[in-house]
């Protein structure tokens, strides 16, 4: 066996159990949909309106003895946007709004997680709307209660710098610039802190 081929074969391997660990850490912690959800809260004309996503996906490999070394990301199905009233829910898709034919998606994965006190954590990273891409710091609060861990915090966005309302709607007047993003997320898994 030359050199080169041996060096190959453990890279492979190394690889592969690297992998694996990941994919065991991943199975570990699951998000539980009917526990979890995600408001986004808006000002139209003065008056807050609040809507929610019904599709989102969470892979979590966290950590709250390490969490330097800690990974989220996250997933919403642009498309599932709703604020309760047909007619606004009908014009969400569309191209001036999320564009969901061509983004079906908004995306955010971490880059750093660190505590800040007890139960509390600032998770930094990256959001991608509708082709745009933002750094964002998100505060998480974690409590436990048996073996659920519920993750939850909230954040502002400007809807602006996402391009979601163009044309007329880039109008703040009509509907404000900052959007808070909140959250409530159940998760299964995370080792007791």
């Amino acid at each position: 066996m030359t050199q080169l081929t041996l060096r190959r074969r453990v890279a492979l391997w190394l690889a592969g159990a690297f992998l694996l660990a990941g994919g065991a850490a991943h199975a570990q912690q699951k998000l539980l949909l009917d526990q979890s959800e995600i408001v986004f809260v808006s000002k139209q004309m003065g008056v807050p309106v609040e809507g929610r996503f019904k599709k989102f996906d969470a892979q979590v490999a966290f950590d709250p003895a390490k969490p330097a070394t800690s990974k989220v990301a996250f997933s919403v199905d642009t498309g599932s946007a709703t604020l309760g009233v047909r007619e606004t829910d009908a014009e969400l898709p569309k191209a001036v709004w999320f564009n969901v034919p061509r983004f079906a998606q908004a995306t955010f994965q971490s880059s750093a997680i660190k505590a800040v006190g007890a139960g509390k954590y600032e998770v930094v990273g990256k959001l991608a709307i509708k082709g745009a891409t933002q750094d964002v710091t998100v505060p998480v609060t974690l409590t436990q209660n048996g073996a659920t861990t519920v993750a939850a915090g909230s954040f502002v966005i400007k809807r602006l710098a996402f391009k979601i309302g163009e044309n007329e709607w880039a109008d703040t007047s009509m509907v404000a610039d900052d959007v808070q993003v909140k959250f409530k997320l159940a998760l299964a898994g995370v080792p007791k802190f």
